[in-house]
């Protein structure tokens, strides 16, 4: 069992527990983006694993930044390039690393999501929010900047207007302002969060996997591509999709009126 990172697998799902609830599930100051590099490597190389929940222990998602381990950078004693580097090597290989996984990953944000916290679940394909989850894009109060790809995660999620306005506040907003402004996609009752979002991942998994792969990557591509670049990319997807066992499968089952099987 990891030291922060808690990996399951049921069948055709991983989910991944945040498992340091004493001090709010911090991103540094532990080996947080180590486990979490390292368990996206697992997925990859897994093709049983079709779809992914993310969630944390206790009564928070993530904390984000651990605030005494921020004492060695601020103390002055440490070269700004070298800090720059804590950043490269550190919390940054996070966001490359989830947000470019094939497989779908729902966050399932069961308590605060503050700071790098809430640019965790931004990572994430999917956000479904315990009626008890908040937000925060705090950094701004600890007279830092989202240094972990916020700037440019937050604004595609919920447009510039609405993510200017918690950066430079920093102020928190409740699962139900989340849910109007685009940020998660439902609010569930506490209880029922995993449930939810085992749901969701169920019927992920129930469909073609490389259908499901190359639609994530077309979605994510899309994020900043042009309409003629992304078109070229659906045309050379298509063609390979056209050419699986599980297309031909999808298509039988159509015509002759029964569940299909897709073995990926």
């Amino acid at each position: 069992m990891s030291q922060f990172l808690n990996y399951e697998q049921d069948e055709h799902i991983v989910t991944l527990t945040m498992n340091e609830p004493e001090r709010r599930n911090p991103l540094t100051g532990n080996t947080a983006v180590q486990e979490f590099i390292t368990a996206i490597a697992r997925i990859e190389a897994d093709r049983s694993v079709r779809a992914v929940i993310l969630t944390g222990a206790g009564t928070a998602f993530s904390s984000g930044g651990n605030i005494r381990d921020m004492e060695r950078h601020a103390s002055g004693g440490v070269p700004g390039m070298e800090i720059r580097q804590d950043y490269r090597r550190g919390i940054q290989q996070l966001p490359l690393a989830l947000f470019n996984l094939e497989v779908p990953v729902i966050a399932a944000v069961n308590g605060a999501a503050i700071g790098a916290g809430l640019d965790l679940a931004c990572m994430c394909d999917i956000r479904i929010a315990s009626e008890l989850a908040k937000f925060a894009e705090s950094f701004v109060k600890l007279g830092i900047i989202p240094g972990d790809g916020g700037a440019w995660l937050l604004p595609r999620i919920i447009g510039l207007s609405r993510a200017a306005e918690l950066t430079f506040t920093g102020q928190m907003i409740d699962a139900q302002q989340a849910l109007e402004w685009n940020l998660v996609s439902r609010v569930v009752p506490h209880d029922t969060l995993l449930a939810t979002a085992q749901g969701i991942a169920r019927a992920i998994a129930a469909n073609p996997p490389h259908a499901v792969r190359l639609a994530k990557r077309l979605l994510r591509e899309g994020m900043h591509c042009r309409l003629d670049t992304l078109l070229e990319m659906s045309a050379a997807y298509q063609a390979l999709s056209h050419q699986t066992a599980d297309h031909r499968e999808a298509v039988s089952a159509f015509i002759e009126k029964r569940p299909p099987s897709f073995n990926g």
